[in-house]
């Protein structure tokens, strides 16, 4: 027969074991949420656009897959010859949160412009690769924008960036191209962590290894903009409330790892 003392340590003991392993439970179908949209051995789930090529010429090898890390190199080029790209993922999406690690590095072209330097990002809500003209530079989309010390388009990562859209912030509209957010700049060579919330058209937070820089809602059409028109006069709702992620190659090698996505909606 245990005695109280014992019995006192057998169910302290029973009950840290019962905790912790609820607590891997807990741990385990959080995890769960996440779904990997990068597999870390090749392109497949995704989609390339290259200005002035068509779908899926991925123009001197700009995207590739090495040592688990999706890359962008311009090793193949001669020129830049503004020959900006992006690589889109298959399945648009609306309600969700997507993370990805960047690392910003090397020298960019130099024949690319100024702006471009240490400069890359991430396009949210963006249309389909299929629907861009073959000679357009950016897809209609909004963008995370990442930067480095150094840069020359910005002194703070995370901005928000809008080709062929607007969004509201604080409740008004805003038509500026580039909306600064509260972070700072890295390092180059350094691993930041960018993450979007997604809610729909609703609202857009973006954090920059987990602190929230900017806050925006109500993303819609530039109804001004030529790309932004055709979309609209093909039956696009001006209220923009899903599309597709991709990932920015405009003339600076950068590297991105760790591309997840955890869908919000039902």
């Amino acid at each position: 027969m245990l005695t109280h003392s014992l019995f006192q340590h057998f169910f302290l003991f029973s009950f840290i074991l019962f905790f912790s392993f609820s607590y891997c439970q807990i741990e385990t179908i959080e995890d769960s949420d996440w779904i990997p949209l990068f597999n870390g051995k090749n392109l497949d789930g995704w989609t390339v656009k290259i200005n002035g090529k068509p779908i899926n010429e991925n123009l001197h090898n700009t995207f590739y897959v090495e040592d688990g890390i999706l890359k962008v190199s311009y090793d193949g080029y001669e020129k830049f010859d503004m020959q900006f790209g992006h690589i889109f993922t298959n399945i648009a999406y609306s309600h969700y949160i997507v993370r990805v690690d960047y690392r910003i590095l090397g020298t960019g072209m130099p024949d690319a412009p100024h702006w471009t330097n240490l400069n890359s990002g991430i396009m949210l809500h963006a249309q389909s690769p299929q629907s861009m003209r073959i000679d357009q530079a950016f897809p209609v989309s909004l963008e995370g924008q990442f930067l480095a010390e150094g840069a020359t388009a910005g002194t703070q990562t995370g901005n928000a960036v809008t080709p062929g859209m607007h969004i509201e912030i604080d409740g008004k509209l805003n038509k500026e191209h580039i909306i600064n957010s509260n972070s700072k700049l890295f390092p180059v060579d350094t691993w930041v962590t960018f993450e979007a919330e997604v809610n729909g058209h609703e609202e857009i937070i973006y954090r920059i290894n987990d602190d929230e820089v900017i806050r925006f809602t109500h993303p819609q059409l530039d109804d001004t903009d030529n790309d932004a028109k055709r979309l609209i006069a093909a039956g696009a709702s001006k209220l923009v409330s899903y599309g597709h992620i991709a990932l920015q190659a405009e003339g600076q090698p950068i590297w991105f790892k760790n591309i997840k996505i955890k869908v919000l909606e039902k």
